[in-house]
């Protein structure tokens, strides 16, 4: 416990969350990684699982250096990561790939590893909007400022983004909207976003079908998958894998089949990511393996909101809830898709999908809260720790309240730094 206590600060219940989703993670990986072995052609399941555990490992170690940093370093670097998450998302779509079957997603190889930019363009921008939000927190916020300030920034990102991803870019304005909405921006600016937002969208989808070959498919795979989960008679061919999800959810039942024993994931060529948590519920039941998994996402929600409220600062709640939210909303959103409450998107599973970038990605958002966390942890233990001083004596009464001043003044630069 002293091991834990010298090394992992911050909240310990998320900590505990964080190491409970690494575990449980290798068994539906490794079941399902069969299928992938089939889908990619090459490989073992054994391989998977070995690739996995490196991944997993690395994850932690992304989650232990950020934890460590004083989180009023997010502020300069969200700036700078913003520019860098642009960079990449326009070489992405000029020199992306697809990899594992993925079909619809944009992605890089740096040094070997495959790597997903919007992910780290979703961190970053939190990060930028919860920075402007407490920047401006206490002052008149004019539409023309904020526009320029936050909003063209955004709506760069997120055009960059919904070209290659439609379900990826509406997941990060929605979360940015969430953001500025907590952080108190003015409502009565919102309509005129929404309104330019709509405008953008429409512009694309015309000139998507106006030049099929500068957006292949893209457009008309948005068109379908919404007419599919709409529809009373969709075409068989394209609920194919909703289809063999929910086939996968009955075969569960309230037990499961077993660890290993999936039948279903024969049949779903994305059952080691888009549609795990099907996989998971036939092996494990509907009670484990389904609601227990969400009530564990529930609890990491939790944690999350309790360690914004305990934030003494406005840049370190909004940056809690700008890394945290999103985390929690894309499991939710892949779990909607797997029992056939949405319609498809290509969301991976928080923590559970194999894959390097959305597992380093969602690590490095709990490195940011905990980070958040790990300080105002130190800032408690100092002040309670002041606060047991015994009383002064007679003789050095005046020293010690020369003392007090100084810890004042020191507590007052701290705040003053973060926020």
């Amino acid at each position: 416990m002293q091991f834990i206590s010298k090394y992992l600060k911050g909240d310990l219940a998320l900590w505990g969350i964080i190491f409970l989703f690494a575990f449980i993670s290798f068994l539906p990986v490794y079941s399902a990684s069969s299928n992938l072995t089939y889908v990619v052609g090459k490989g073992t399941p054994s391989e998977y699982l070995a690739r996995h555990f490196i991944l997993i490992l690395c994850g932690l170690a992304i989650i232990f250096v950020v934890h460590r940093f004083p989180y009023r370093f997010f502020r300069p670097i969200s700036r700078i990561g913003i520019m860098i998450s642009i960079i990449l998302l326009f070489v992405a779509l000029m020199k992306g790939t697809t990899i594992e079957g993925a079909n619809a997603s944009r992605w890089l190889y740096i040094f070997g590893i495959s790597f997903q930019p919007s992910a780290l363009a979703l961190i970053f921008l939190m990060m930028y909007v919860a920075s402007y939000l407490a920047d401006n927190y206490n002052n008149q916020i004019t539409f023309q400022g904020s526009f320029y300030a936050l909003w063209l920034p955004t709506f760069i990102i997120v055009g960059l983004v919904v070209i290659a991803n439609l379900s990826t870019g509406v997941i990060i304005f929605s979360m940015v909207l969430t953001l500025v909405i907590i952080g108190k921006y003015p409502i009565k600016y919102l309509f005129n976003i929404g309104m330019i937002g709509a405008l953008l969208m429409t512009l694309f989808v015309l000139t998507a079908k106006a030049f099929p070959d500068a957006f292949p498919n893209r457009v008309d795979t948005w068109i379908s998958r919404i007419e599919n989960f709409i529809s009373d008679n969709p075409d068989d061919k394209d609920t194919y894998q909703i289809d063999h999800s929910k086939m996968a959810i009955a075969s569960g039942g309230l037990t499961g089949v077993g660890a290993g024993k999936s039948v279903m994931k024969h049949f779903l060529p994305q059952s080691s990511s888009d549609f795990i948590f099907a996989i998971i519920i036939e092996e494990f039941g509907i009670v484990i393996g389904g609601i227990g998994l969400i009530l564990l996402y529930c609890m990491m929600l939790l944690r999350i909101i309790v360690i914004s409220h305990k934030a003494s600062t406005i840049f370190g709640k909004l940056l809690v809830l700008g890394a945290g939210l999103p985390v929690v909303f894309q499991a939710f959103v892949n779990m909607g898709v797997s029992v056939g409450l949405l319609p498809v998107t290509g969301q991976t599973l928080p923590f559970i999908t194999s894959g390097g970038t959305s597992i380093w990605m969602t690590c490095l958002s709990m490195g940011i809260i905990l980070s958040v966390s790990a300080r105002e942890q130190s800032k408690t233990k100092n002040t309670n720790t002041h606060i047991k001083r015994k009383q002064p004596t007679h003789t050095d009464q005046g020293e010690d309240i020369s003392s007090e001043n100084n810890l004042a003044r020191e507590t007052i630069e701290e705040i003053a730094l973060q926020d």
